[in-house]
C-alpha cells in the first residue's frame, strides 16, 4: 500500500512539475522590450505582487481571458515582488497553476521606471497596460479589474 501511494505521489508530482513554469527575472530593459516589441496580438501586461490581495484576486480573470482569446492576445504578468523572493513567486505560480508568462521585475526603485511604462501611473498595483501595436492604441488601468472588464478593454482597443 505504501509503495503504491509513493508511486502515485511521484506520478502526480512529476506531472505537476511538467506544467509548472519558472518565473524569469528581468530588468527594466526586458520589460521595455515586452512593451515595445511589435506583435500581431494585443499585449496585456499586468503588474502585480504575491502580497497584493486585489492583484491575486484578479489573476484568474487574466488566465481565463488568456485562454479564451489565445489567438488574439499575449498576457504577461509582471511581479514586483523582491528578487530575493523568487522562490516564493515560483511556488505561488505553481500553486495557482498560472499558465500566462510570468516575470519578476528586478528593479527596486520604481521612480526610475514607472513613468516610462505610463506617465499617469502613480505606482499603485494592480495596474494593467494593454497595447494594440497594429493601431497604436493603448489602455491603462490602475485598479483591480472585475470579471469582464479586461475583455471590454481589449475590445475597445481592438477597434
Amino acid at each position: 500500500m505504501i509503495k503504491t501511494f509513493s508511486t502515485i505521489f511521484l506520478l502526480i508530482l512529476g506531472s505537476y512539475s511538467i506544467h509548472a513554469q519558472s518565473v524569469e527575472v528581468i530588468k527594466y530593459a526586458g520589460l521595455d522590450n515586452l512593451i515595445k516589441t511589435k506583435s500581431e496580438k494585443i499585449e496585456v501586461i499586468n503588474f502585480w505582487a504575491t502580497w497584493c490581495g486585489p492583484c491575486v484576486k484578479e489573476l484568474p480573470y487574466f488566465e481565463q481571458t488568456a485562454k479564451a482569446l489565445k489567438d488574439k492576445i499575449n498576457v504577461n504578468l509582471i511581479s514586483i515582488d523582491y528578487v530575493q523572493d523568487l522562490e516564493k513567486v515560483n511556488k505561488f505560480v505553481a500553486r495557482k497553476e498560472i499558465m500566462s508568462k510570468v516575470y519578476l521585475l528586478d528593479e527596486i526603485d520604481g521612480n526610475t521606471w514607472i513613468d516610462k511604462v505610463e506617465p499617469s501611473w502613480s505606482g499603485a498595483i494592480p495596474a494593467t497596460l494593454i497595447i494594440n501595436h497594429a493601431t497604436g492604441e493603448k489602455a491603462f488601468v490602475e485598479h483591480e479589474l472585475k470579471e469582464g472588464e479586461l475583455e471590454k478593454l481589449i475590445e475597445e482597443i481592438s477597434k
